[in-house]
């Protein structure tokens, strides 16, 4: 294999800059339903570019699979989940009457869902479920059937996207169809894609796939006018490893993936028994000889969604850990460490001739050679300040931020770790004096250092630390900006906490909120004072 990847300094805007990771969901606005939404970006985006901020790194937005609540476990590699559709902006909704589509039991639903403190994902996605239905009838009654200049839009959308929308559509209306039962429970024709059984799908279920497609152009169109009115924030997005077992990517192409293995990570420092995700296998042999299409058509769908995007589990796609489904011996394919090394270059150089600019999460086990290729492809990794340390000096020193490269990418924490208020409580007495060692952290409290400071001083001190570093990209998660202590995620748990987190305020009020004006201003001198505006 032959690495095409381009490098990274040939990305526009690899100025030094800082953003924040927000969860789209985290960010709900006062009109939005409960959950942060496709609408709210501007409002968000507005906040962040009057904090000097260019960069909003988001989480994955695929579609989840159904009951799920982890923007890791895709239905589908490439839609847009209808539950971040802004229900209000959708024209046909409007027309309808808006909130009075909703009878009253739905009504008192939707207050609920919207003064809840976390995220309520069953009840919103049933919402909103009703709300689009009844857009999409009006739609086909309305547009549809007049073949109106709207119903014109939507078929161009579909001419563009055939490429991946017309298997998805057709997989989520069959298994709208099925009660929502993995299509490996399905009839055996539609499980094998028999041609036949394909086409009386289509046409026994056309309304359904439209459908689909409908949400899917809605999505589409509100993600252009968010992008439009970003106020110069880039929109980072998250390329997912894997997608679940049932979803549209697989079952369309069976053969380039193991169903009786499952991927997931060896014991790190999150799992000390590694972790088992129940995705299936990638057939990296399969895969390869077929010029991988559908990485290079992931690479094509995250550069017409994001400026740039975080690579999930980057060691991944060098060497895949996976575990057999009957109980067997763990594995990693490929097993070679040049043939590793070839496909995890490859793979860049494929993602990277999109457009769009690439970061990588080299978090974890992550063998040397790894890091040493990211370097040498010129491909930003992470610098999360607790984990950069000098593991194999005497003592372990923290690393100085400032002498981390330009070329990577400085962090407080991930939406995986806990947050640093939280992790610099739980401290031993031995790493907390050892960051207190740091020239920077005593350069900026004048010697007093932070042992004994409160907490809020301890907070500023690390963020501006950070600003300080060598790295030409800062990314902080939001609660780290806040010295709040929820966490996003506890990775090796399932939990109905997990992906729940939500502001505490309407993303569209913060400029009526004394303390996040504060941090809105703070943010702002570090950019400036450390030459990230």
């Amino acid at each position: 294999m032959t690495s095409n990847h381009k490098g990274h300094k040939d990305h526009e805007g690899t100025h030094r800059r800082a953003g924040l990771l927000v969860p789209l969901f985290a960010c709900p606005s006062a009109a939005s339903w409960g959950i942060g939404d496709i609408g709210d970006l501007p409002a968000l985006t507005a906040w962040l570019a009057a904090a000097g901020m260019h960069v909003l790194q988001l989480l994955p937005i695929n579609e989840m699979a159904p009951g799920q609540q982890s923007p890791y476990s895709a239905i589908s590699a490439m839609a847009i989940d209808p539950l971040f559709i802004a229900v209000h902006l959708v024209p046909e909704f409007a027309a309808l009457g808006g909130e009075r589509v909703l009878d009253e039991e739905e009504r008192a639903a939707l207050a609920r869902v919207r003064g809840a403190a976390r995220i309520e994902y069953a009840d919103i996605r049933r919402l909103k479920k009703v709300a689009l239905r009844a857009a999409f009838t009006r739609f086909f009654e309305a547009e549809w059937r007049r073949d109106s200049h709207r119903a014109g839009l939507l078929k161009a959308f579909l001419s563009e996207q055939a490429w991946w929308i017309e298997d998805y559509a057709l997989f989520r209306a069959i298994h709208a169809r099925e009660d929502e039962r993995p299509w490996t429970q399905w009839t055996d024709v539609l499980q094998r894609r028999e041609p036949g059984a394909i086409d009386r799908a289509r046409r026994d279920l056309s309304r359904d796939v439209l459908f689909q497609q409908y949400l899917q152009w809605i999505a589409d169109t509100q993600w252009k006018d968010a992008r439009a009115n970003a106020h110069g924030v880039q929109l980072f997005g998250d390329l997912p490893f894997m997608v679940d077992g049932d979803s549209a990517d697989v079952w369309a192409r069976q053969d380039q993936f193991r169903l009786d293995a499952a991927v997931g990570a060896p014991p790190d420092a999150f799992s000390a028994t590694g972790q088992a995700w129940g995705m299936p296998v990638y057939r990296w042999d399969v895969i390869g000889a077929q010029d991988f299409r559908w990485l290079r058509e992931r690479a094509r769908r995250s550069a017409d969604l994001y400026d740039g995007y975080r690579v999930d589990h980057l060691v991944g796609f060098y060497r895949t850990y996976g575990r057999p489904r009957n109980g067997g011996e763990a594995f990693f394919t490929p097993s070679d460490e040049a043939e590793q090394e070839a496909l995890g270059e490859y793979v860049l150089g494929i993602l990277g001739s999109a457009g769009a600019e690439i970061i990588a999460e080299d978090l974890g086990t992550v063998p040397d050679f790894v890091r040493a290729s990211l370097a040498r492809l010129g491909i930003p990794g992470f610098r999360v300040l607790r984990w950069e340390r000098y593991w194999h000096t005497a003592g372990q020193p923290f690393r100085e931020p400032t002498e981390y490269p330009a070329v990577s990418v400085a962090a407080s924490g991930t939406h995986d770790t806990e947050p640093l208020v939280v992790w610099w409580n739980r401290a031993g007495e031995d790493e907390r004096q050892k960051v207190n060692a740091l020239d920077i952290v005593q350069r900026l409290t004048d010697g007093a250092g932070i042992l004994h400071a409160e907490q809020r001083t301890v907070r500023d001190v690390l963020l501006e630390a950070l600003f300080a570093s060598g790295s030409d990209l800062l990314v902080l998660p939001v609660q780290d900006v806040f010295g709040w202590q929820d966490r996003i995620n506890e990775p090796a748990t399932v939990t109905d906490v997990n992906w729940t987190f939500r502001l505490p305020w309407p993303c569209d009020r913060l400029d009526d909120i004394p303390e996040a004006r504060e941090r809105q201003e703070t943010l702002r001198r570090f950019a400036e004072q450390y030459g990230r505006i």
